[in-house]
Formats: structure tokens, C-alpha cells, sequence
């Protein structure tokens, strides 16, 4: 056997403990098979058998190894899978070496066993095998359908995904611009409130402002009617002018008489009086 020597790293103790069980199983097989060439009969049946029980044991042993090495790190499992190839190697030798002693002396009696017992085994063997294969080919295909129906049924649900997106991208779009137009909107309702109170507090000044000039016209009115009203009063008891009578004497007896009757008399005394 090749020796492999492990560098950069170290190899496992589980590992260390199968390959000596398995190179002093390999020495046995090795000897067992020397030792059967030599044998004949019952004796040699049992040898192989025994050998052959030993090669179940050491083909267990590397699986076991390949399993932790693998579990190992990168350089020391690439180390250690070669030398499970070499181990698989010198095994495959001793089966060979096995199968040469079991077909030497009792080829005949080995296929006439074969061929009463061993065809029916396999024939039902290879149907059961065709039939498996069928399940599983059978469960392949509905698997295969199964993953077609998904993805198709992602591809619509994607496509459905992207339709909404789309929509939801034009109301927002259709929102934005009704926000801009709300706003608009908000703006021209505060300029015409502003306008609007604007025109109210103008149509209230205005308000005042003819009110005001009605009551001063009013006013008017009433102070023309009540000095008319007054003078007309004064005329009718103001004293005729007398043929030889003095004029400021008049004008002094007309004062009088409107100042007891509280009219007012007009600028000029003497126009008042009624001429005769």
C-alpha cells in the first residue's frame, strides 16, 4: 500500500482507529485467500465464506473512514479520500481473488445452483426494480407538472404584481394632481374671501356714508321747514311801518316782538315788514 502522510494539518483519532481495524482485516483476508487456494471440499466453502464475511466488514469499515473524512478539513480529507482509493483498490483485489476461488472447482455445481435458485430471485428482483423505476419515473413526471403549474402560477402572480404597481403608480399620480388642484382651489377660495370682505366692508362704509348724508339732509330739511316756519310766524306780528314814523324805532319795536316770541328775525328788519 501507498503510505500517505498528512502535512498542514492532523488527522482524525476515529479515522486512525477504522484504518488499523481495517489494514489487520485486510492482512486476514489477505492470508485467509493464500490459505483457501490450498483447500478443497467443505474446508474451502467455510474459508470463503469466512473471507467473504470479512470483506462485508472491511467495505463497512471504509465507509465509515470516507464519512469522517469528509467531516474533516480540505487538505487532510483530500489526503485521506486517497488513501481510501488505494483501500478500495487492494479490496476490489480480494474480492477478484474470491470470486477466482469460488468458480474454480465448483463452476458447475455454482451455476446449476444459479440457475434453480438465483434466476427466480433475480427475475423477481428486476420486476420489482422495474416497477420501482416506473413509481419513481411516474412521480418524476407529476413532480415535473407540479413545477411547471408553479411556475406558471408565479409568472401570472408576477405579472399581476407588476399591474398593480402600474395602478397604484397612476393613483398616486391621479392624487398628486388632484392635492395640486385642491390646492389651487384652496388659494382661489382665500382670495375671493379676501375679496369678499373686501366688498363687505366697502358696502358697510358705504352704508354709513348714506346714512349719513340722508340724516344730514334730513337735518336740513327739517332746520329749512322749522326757520321758515319761524319767519312766517315773525312776519305776521311785525309792526306796519307808520307814515312819519322813524325807521330805527321800527326796526327796535320788531327786534322786541320776535325776541318775545322766540323767532328769529331776518338780517334786515325793515324787508320783513309788510309795506303798506
Amino acid at each position: 500500500m501507498v503510505d500517505y502522510r498528512v502535512q498542514g494539518g492532523k488527522m482524525s483519532e476515529v479515522f486512525e482507529r477504522y484504518e488499523r481495524q481495517y489494514c489487520e482485516l485486510s492482512s486476514n483476508l489477505s492470508r485467509k485467500c493464500t490459505a483457501s487456494a490450498a483447500l478443497d471440499g467443505e474446508q474451502k466453502k467455510q474459508m470463503i465464506s469466512i473471507v467473504k464475511t470479512g470483506i462485508d466488514e472491511a467495505e463497512s469499515l471504509i465507509r465509515k473512514m470516507d464519512l469522517e473524512a469528509r467531516s474533516l478539513q480540505p487538505n487532510v480529507r483530500a489526503v485521506l479520500l486517497a488513501k481510501l482509493r488505494e483501500y478500495k483498490s487492494d479490496l476490489n483485489n480480494v474480492k477478484t481473488e474470491v470470486k477466482r476461488l469460488s468458480s474454480g472447482g465448483n463452476y458447475l455445481s455454482a451455476r446449476d445452483d444459479l440457475l434453480e435458485s438465483g434466476m427466480a430471485d433475480n427475475l423477481t428482483a428486476s420486476n420489482d426494480q422495474r416497477a420501482r423505476l416506473m413509481m419513481s419515473t411516474e412521480r418524476l413526471n407529476h413532480t415535473g407538472d407540479r413545477i411547471k403549474d408553479s411556475r406558471k402560477t408565479m409568472l401570472e402572480t408576477e405579472e399581476l404584481g407588476v399591474s398593480i404597481l402600474q395602478d397604484l403608480h397612476q393613483q398616486r399620480q391621479s392624487l398628486l394632481h388632484a392635492h395640486n388642484t385642491l390646492h389651487g382651489v384652496d388659494d382661489n377660495i382665500g382670495r375671493s374671501k379676501r375679496i369678499m370682505t373686501s366688498m363687505s366692508r366697502r358696502m358697510n362704509r358705504n352704508k354709513w356714508i348714506i346714512g349719513s348724508i340722508i340724516a344730514v339732509l334730513i337735518i336740513a330739511i327739517a332746520l329749512t321747514l322749522y326757520f321758515k316756519l319761524s319767519l312766517n310766524d315773525c312776519d305776521s306780528q311785525l309792526i306796519p311801518p307808520a307814515v312819519g314814523m322813524p325807521h330805527g324805532f321800527l326796526l327796535a319795536q320788531n327786534s322786541i316782538t320776535c325776541l318775545q316770541t322766540g323767532k328769529h328775525m331776518p338780517m334786515d328788519g325793515v324787508s320783513m315788514v309788510k309795506m303798506t
